[in-house]
């Protein structure tokens, strides 16, 4: 399983299209970037922090194909990155991503 955060209103945005063609550092970099499991809290701690109304989707990662490539990012690790379009269909679950009293993101239980 695969995990993307974003801001409640690019999700809206994406609904409202029916295709999610990334945040604004993604149609930067050429690439939407996932997070697994074991990466996403991190995620959120390095490029999130303190950011409200965010939502995290699940995307089965056998679902995309030839268009996900693994490559390397912080301090060498395998990041999940997909050189397409995000089809919704393919988004399994969106949850939201409250603060918590410590200031943190508060996750559901994770898939790996």
């Amino acid at each position: 399983m695969l995990y993307k955060i974003l801001p409640a209103a690019l999700w809206r945005a994406a609904e409202r299209e029916g295709i999610f063609r990334g945040a604004p550092v993604d149609l930067k970099d050429g690439f939407i970037h996932f997070s697994t499991a074991a990466q996403v809290a991190e995620t959120a701690a390095k490029h999130f922090s303190g950011e409200r109304d965010l939502l995290l989707l699940r995307v089965d990662a056998s679902s995309l194909s030839k268009y996900l490539k693994w490559e390397p990012a912080r301090g060498g690790a395998l990041f999940p990155h997909l050189y397409a379009a995000l089809d919704l269909k393919l988004v399994t679950r969106v949850d939201p991503l409250p603060l918590g009293a410590d200031g943190t993101h508060q996750f559901p239980a994770l898939d790996s």
